[in-house]
């Protein structure tokens, strides 16, 4: 390969233009591709148009392929709940099949990468992106990243019904200042490496393709020209044989950033730190060649990059058979499946939480008049939620659909009104909705955000439930009816009036195609919840960023209202609005009989936790078991607690299961200061229970010398 060719692998751009009017970038970009200057390409979807595309790049000289990539988050035609809303799941089989059928569909459609899943650890629901991920808990975001790498990528890349994934943003991106997108980041590396890197740890060691750094900087340094992050971690300490791509234009952002003088300084920074791939910056086809000729870039490094790209479109297939993901009748077979559709619904169903449930409001009973109320009754768009790609938002099912489209016993006579709108200050109509609600036995009230409040580039400095519709709750609760709630966003928000004065909170994410009928099927009962938030619900504003890892600290408060010089706010409580793990059943749980292999263990060694949990109710219902454990007395102060495992088991009523934990020297392992991961001999508090805030089970475990 000449440098130049070598060069061209190593640039994606975007593909929009390319398949509609001519155009000079069209131009450009076609001749680009004859040229063998472009290694992959975005946005271009579908059999046909990757197929001619892909037809262009065969008529460069060396005849490489080209890698197709899309933005394939929760869903390619059939949409299933954003990635947070099925992290509220806690369930991996489920999520794995959710990137299972996302990657078969993208793979039918011509496409060979995605850019998922994304495995920042949130914990300031400010940062609109917080919808992308897996919650505020590096322990079960390594787990969701495991399965949803295996569930795009398959056992082995090359299959036609998988697609190559991507661990983005490397790293900490979650931990934006202030909750803003594209900000800085100032951390710790205790934090770094305690909280931000193990779900990027565990996508690697699944086997994912590639990794995407980030927009953000870590301790001063733009993470697209971090060596630190990519070459001595990522590369060196992790011997990952992946390649590393930037995200849209971070490599020219090091610019404003301060950090390069210009787009060419840019270049020999991203490439000398690891980033393999530039998209859309075009750095690297400007600048890299020459750098290397004038002794500025060194070759063996743009050599390394070709090497990893190169390697992934062979593990593809893609020089055996270019055209091979790009077969027409293969993608109307696969687009037309209706076990998606189903999987979409078990999907969206196992998301949805329910906060509350006063007095058993639900299930509703069959024979009540309902008074369907609220902004996004209707609403099919929004509840898809940001980055969809193929779908018909015209066939999602709205919750209107999913009720009044009921047939047989549990059929119900529904009235609608809108009442007012999601942002707005008008309440011309609360009259009418007072109105319908008088004339129901209940009333169910759709509340939350458009699918355009939350996502990338949308940051809130204000999370509660915007415009008036925590007015028009108030409003419908003084005609003295009941007032069941659904909320669907993108984030946690605040809602503390409805949390208070509900009778029934269901928490729905935005739950993708089959939203409306997943939240029939939860209103009556034909499917029990079994939801549990991934991430800390607040009471106000000022306790953000805030997750269950609280620390003690050295005034701590120890019994409510004792604040005086403790750590604690003098407006607000300490505690959150829901905790992380917190999730009702329509249906009870008794933990019980806790048995313990041995009390002290010694390196090497492991224990045995074993309890029963028995379904205490009338109805079959579905558990998350979580293990908890905290150091007590360490090097390093440690958090109250942190989940360490976790199981979801189903019973029937009645029915009593035997759980089992094993607790090894990882679990009581933590990076100390000098960044070892290590356990030290100590008393250790182990907690079970059903949430971070509702422990059911605890004992003590020594760690011996």
């Amino acid at each position: 390969m000449t440098l130049e060719e070598k060069v061209g692998q190593l640039n994606q751009y975007s593909g929009r233009e390319l398949t509609g009017p001519a155009s000079n970038r069209k131009t450009d970009l076609l001749n680009s591709i004859r040229s063998g200057q472009v290694g992959s390409m975005l946005n271009v979807k579908g059999v046909a148009d990757t197929h001619a595309i892909q037809a262009e790049a065969l008529k460069s000289r060396l005849k490489i392929p080209l890698l197709f990539s899309l933005d394939v988050i929760h869903g390619y035609q059939t949409v299933f709940p954003i990635p947070l809303g099925e992290a509220a799941s806690w369930d991996l089989a489920a999520i794995r099949e959710s990137a299972h059928v996302a990657g078969r569909e993208a793979a039918a459609s011509g496409i060979h990468w995605t850019f998922a899943p994304m495995v920042d650890v949130g914990r300031d629901p400010r940062w609109g992106r917080v919808m992308e991920g897996a919650g505020e808990d590096a322990y079960l975001g390594s787990q969701i990243a495991k399965a949803r790498v295996l569930g795009f990528q398959g056992e082995k890349l090359g299959g036609t019904d998988a697609i190559m994934a991507c661990a983005k943003h490397f790293a900490a991106y979650g931990a934006a200042l202030a909750g803003r997108d594209y900000n800085v980041v100032d951390m710790s590396e205790q934090q770094l490496w305690e909280v931000y890197l193990p779900p990027f740890k565990a996508a690697a060691d699944a086997g994912v393709a590639t990794f995407m750094n980030s927009f953000n900087t870590l301790n001063g340094i733009p993470a697209t020209g971090n060596s630190y992050l990519q070459r001595d971690i990522l590369k060196g300490q992790w011997k990952y044989p992946g390649f590393v791509v930037s995200d849209w234009g971070s490599i020219k952002e090091m610019v404003p950033w301060g950090y390069a003088l210009d787009k060419a300084a840019a270049a020999q920074k991203a490439i000398t730190a690891g980033s393999d791939m530039d998209i859309e910056s075009d750095a690297y086809s400007a600048s890299l060649a020459q750098l290397v000729k004038d002794g500025k870039a060194d070759v063996g490094l743009v050599d390394d990059a070709v090497r990893r790209i190169l390697r992934k479109k062979f593990e593809l297939g893609l020089f055996d058979d270019p055209y091979k993901f790009s077969d027409a009748k293969r993608e109307k077979k696969v687009l037309s499946d209706p076990q998606h559709r189903v999987a979409a619904r078990q999907m969206a169903q196992k998301s949805i939480v329910l906060l509350k449930n006063d007095k058993n409001m639900l299930p509703l009973a069959p024979q009540r008049k309902i008074a369907l109320i609220g902004p996004l009754t209707k609403a099919k768009r929004d509840l898809a939620g940001s980055w969809i790609v193929l779908a018909d938002t015209t066939q999602i099912t709205s919750v209107y659909d999913g009720l009044t489209k009921r047939g047989g016993k549990n059929a119900p006579q529904v009235l609608y009104t809108k009442g007012c709108e999601v942002l707005g200050d008008s309440r011309a109509g609360f009259a009418q909705a007072v109105e319908t609600a008088k004339a129901a036995d209940v009333v169910v009230l759709t509340v939350g955000e458009t699918w355009d409040m939350s996502g990338e580039a949308k940051s809130r400095a204000d999370i509660h439930l915007p415009g008036v519709q925590e007015e028009l709750f108030q409003t419908l609760k003084a005609t003295g009816k009941p007032i069941v709630v659904i909320i669907m966003a993108g984030r946690p928000l605040i809602f503390n009036a409805i949390a208070d004065q509900a009778d029934a909170i269901l928490y729905g994410w935005w739950p993708g195609s089959e939203s409306g009928t997943a939240l029939a099927n939860v209103l009556y009962g034909e499917y029990n919840p079994s939801g549990k938030l991934p991430s800390t619900f607040p009471q106000s504003g000022g306790q953000i960023p805030i997750s269950y890892q609280q620390y003690s600290t050295g005034r701590p408060v120890t019994k409510p209202g004792d604040i005086r010089y403790k750590s604690a706010y003098i407006d607000a409580p300490n505690t959150p609005r829901y905790a992380f793990g917190h999730g009702l059943s329509y249906t009870t749980f008794k933990y019980d009989n806790l048995k313990i292999s041995q009390l002290s263990m010694s390196a090497g060694q492991t224990v045995q936790v074993q309890f029963t949990v028995t379904n205490t109710g009338q109805r079959a219902g579905e558990e998350v078991v979580q293990l908890y454990l905290r150091d007590m007395v360490a090097s390093v102060a440690r958090p109250l607690k942190e989940l360490k495992d976790f199981k979801k088991i189903s019973l029937k009523p009645g029915e009593t299961q035997t759980v089992t934990f094993t607790i090894d020297q990882d679990k009581l392992a933590f990076y100390n200061q000098q960044l070892q991961w290590a356990a030290e001999p100590g008393e250790f508090q182990l907690m079970i229970g059903s949430a971070s805030d509702d422990i059911r089970l605890e004992s003590k475990l020594t760690l011996v010398p």
